[in-house]
């Protein structure tokens, strides 16, 4: 019979609908599902050859950022970084620098040049990066005191979201992320994505982007 012929192609219309869907989305516009949820935890070798884990930082506010000496769009952040470590370092910010897809020498060179002294790991295999579904640099990880990821910056970080959110997690109790009481922002668990900002990976280089030369 005929309806009998279209019957199963009927029943996966449904799934076609959804993949071609799917196949629309824009990758880049997908948002992370880590705001909310526990950091991911790493115990990774530094440029000065000691190991860190996100672990020895609990109960601190902590900054993962991510970034590379190739990335010309880390240039930008970076003098933005220096001033958050020293204006808020006493007050119990604590900032780590993940090098992605980078050499020893060339992170130690680009930090040597440009200045920066809170600890810096090297992700060999990118394992962290894909645990914290990196994408590309530069991306950072605002953590409150709980290791709960409380906000995603894609792209360079400014001023502005330095001052939005680090203060309102310092001051949250100890023991305590900041979603609630004292010092809870008020859009806890978010994603920003700095203006004009291309995100690529280095695999997949597109002009005007953040790429890897090759």
């Amino acid at each position: 019979m005929k309806w009998q012929r279209w019957a199963i192609p009927a029943s996966g219309l449904p799934v076609v609908a959804f993949l071609a869907w799917g196949l629309t989305r824009d990758p880049h516009t997908i948002p992370s599902p880590l705001p909310g949820k526990p950091a991911p935890g790493f115990a990774l070798q530094t440029l000065a050859g000691d190991s860190l884990r996100l672990s020895d930082l609990k109960g601190q506010v902590v900054l993962v950022n991510f970034w590379a000496s190739w990335c010309l769009a880390c240039r930008a952040e970076h003098p933005v970084l220096i001033e958050a470590a020293k204006r808020y370092r006493d007050q119990g910010l604590r900032v780590v620098g993940v090098a992605y897809q980078d050499s020893r020498d060339d992170a130690r060179a680009w930090i040597a040049e440009r200045g920066g002294d809170w600890p810096i790991v090297l992700d060999v295999g990118s394992h962290t990066a894909i645990n914290y579904g990196l994408f590309g640099v530069p991306e950072t990880f605002f953590i409150g005191r709980d290791g709960r990821i409380l906000y995603k910056q894609i792209g360079p970080l400014d001023k502005e979201v330095i001052d939005r959110w680090v203060p309102k997690l310092l001051a949250a109790a100890p023991g305590t992320a900041g979603v609630s009481g004292t010092g809870a922002p008020a859009d806890t668990f978010a994603e920003g994505r700095s203006a004009g900002h291309v995100r690529v990976s280095p695999e997949f280089p597109t002009t005007g982007g953040t790429v890897r030369p090759k």
